[in-house]
């Protein structure tokens, strides 16, 4: 294929990418308008508020500034003032990272993957932009700057990861140009032994983070099953209708990879906020008024006496971890500093782990309202920190298992 081809197919795939994203919310918004409100309502008013979900799934913030009749109607007297509503559906963003992987995939296939990577994001950047201009009114308006430069941003981040695993796969170097030649440079300075210990550093982190959001996942399925009957009450209680209903549905399904960084920070210690002045952790449950949306009837409304078990999923995680990549730095390094490697490989899964939880962290908090609501989620530089302790002992412990042989398999 010629460049102009790649770049339209591209441009294609991201216009294809930002509609699909948008239609998650759409759908069931316009169903909500047809159903609910007799069309008596102007359909623009759903486009708007469709629009605002896939910007804030993105990263970009929300300013709302409700009117005094509303204020009145809803009873939210602290709602008087504009406020920032930042609490990213995680799962708007994550349709997006699994479809730009695609194109970033078919940008490697076609052998002129730069072209296509800078056609499918100039393409968001336009529709973005056109979108925040298009959703701004009175009420709800999204942060242009944000709005502009967020999605390509999350776009992105799909792209690489396809073009790069793409190139992988194929034998290729996952960078090409002047910019893998730097790299190549780079990691030639650090030697072999250096090589080994980034390496095994990234592949143990990322193992460590995906352990813990993996367990974490699985705790979510669990709690939100044995929690069904509260759930199912506060969806009764609620009113909304069937219609109401399926749309208050996918959006706590867009939300939900935010439950399940949620739950990992409350594996790790530190937990969650559901307001200012809250907390959810293994040591003690304190909330204050919680919004009556049904999932968040899942959270345990006490101590949980045995809540510092959850502490072993991490701890565990690290051990593993390090036994499963300590084999490649012995054969690489072998008998000569290898407990000094093993050290450090140690220390670097724990850093690479940490920061990984730290941005999920950062990515799943947020404001989702007004006053006490300004504060929801987990703390990323506890997530951190609490992250870099437990699994960086697990994980000198995993190091120090096994024989210190260059020969051992």
């Amino acid at each position: 294929m010629n460049r102009t081809t790649v770049a339209l197919l591209a441009a294609l795939e991201a216009f294809i990418v930002v509609a699909i994203g948008i239609a998650i919310a759409l759908v069931p918004l316009t169903l909500l308008w047809a159903v609910q409100y007799g069309f008596a309502i102007d359909w623009a008013v759903f486009w708007r508020a469709a629009v605002d979900v896939w910007l804030l799934g993105h990263g970009a913030d929300l300013t709302v500034a409700l009117d005094p009749l509303t204020i009145a109607r809803l009873g939210v007297l602290e709602a008087g003032e504009p406020f920032t509503v930042s609490l990213a559906p995680l799962g708007i963003g994550l349709v997006t990272v699994l479809l730009g992987a695609r194109t970033g995939r078919r940008a490697a296939d076609s052998g002129l993957w730069l072209t296509g990577v800078l056609s499918a994001t100039l393409t968001v950047v336009v529709l973005s932009a056109v979108l925040s201009v298009t959703a701004r009114e009175e009420i709800v308006s999204p942060s242009l700057l944000g709005g502009i430069g967020s999605p390509p941003l999350v776009y992105l981040v799909g792209l690489a990861v396809g073009l790069i695993g793409a190139r992988l796969g194929r034998g290729d170097e996952p960078i090409g140009g002047r910019v893998g030649e730097y790299v190549e440079r780079t990691t030639d300075r650090i030697g072999v032994r250096g090589r080994a210990i980034a390496a095994a550093s990234l592949r143990g982190g990322a193992i460590v983070a995906a352990g813990i959001v993996g367990a974490a996942a699985v705790t979510v399925a669990i709690v939100l099953f044995a929690s069904f009957g509260t759930v199912i009450g506060l969806y009764e209680s609620s009113g909304m209708g069937i219609t109401g209903g399926i749309a208050v549905t996918i959006a706590q399904l867009a939300y939900l990879p935010n439950l399940v960084v949620w739950c990992a920070a409350w594996l790790l210690g530190p937990g969650f906020a559901i307001g200012v002045g809250t907390s959810v952790s293994p040591a003690t449950t304190l909330l204050g008024p919680v919004p009556g949306i049904p999932v968040l009837g899942a959270i345990p409304a006490g101590d949980l006496p045995f809540g510092f078990l959850g502490l072993i999923v991490p701890v565990l995680v690290g051990f593993l971890a390090a036994a499963a990549v300590r084999p490649a730095i012995v054969r690489a390094v072998g008998s000569a500093g290898l407990v000094r490697s093993l050290v450090l490989t140690a220390v670097g899964i724990a850093l690479v782990a940490s920061v990984l939880m730290g941005l999920l962290a950062l990515a799943s908090s947020g404001a989702m309202g007004p006053e006490r609501l300004q504060e929801v989620g987990p703390a990323p530089l506890a997530v951190a920190l609490a992250t870099l302790a437990t699994t960086g002992v697990a994980a000198l412990v995993g190091m120090a298992s096994g024989r210190y042989s260059s020969v051992e398999r």
